[in-house]
């Protein structure tokens, strides 16, 4: 099989990124793919989300949630 058969081109608003033809998922779930398995090899701190940033997600989850159950 050559390296064209052993992958596909998906794309999203990020760019094409290579996923690998026997997989279903798209373009996103390759990118979390590839950013996981980077943190497991290299669990620096560098790689982690910034503290106020996964904080900022928390409060707009929470956002959504109590709106989701108002209406």
């Amino acid at each position: 099989m050559s390296d064209q058969q052993k992958f596909r081109i998906e794309k999203d608003t990020f760019g094409e990124i290579e996923v690998p033809a026997d997989r279903y998922w798209g373009a996103q779930t390759q990118r979390h793919v590839i950013i996981a398995l980077s943190l497991i090899i290299d669990n620096s701190k560098s790689k982690r989300m910034p503290d106020p940033l996964i904080k900022a997600f928390g409060v707009l989850k929470k956002a959504a949630a109590t709106v989701n159950m108002i209406y």
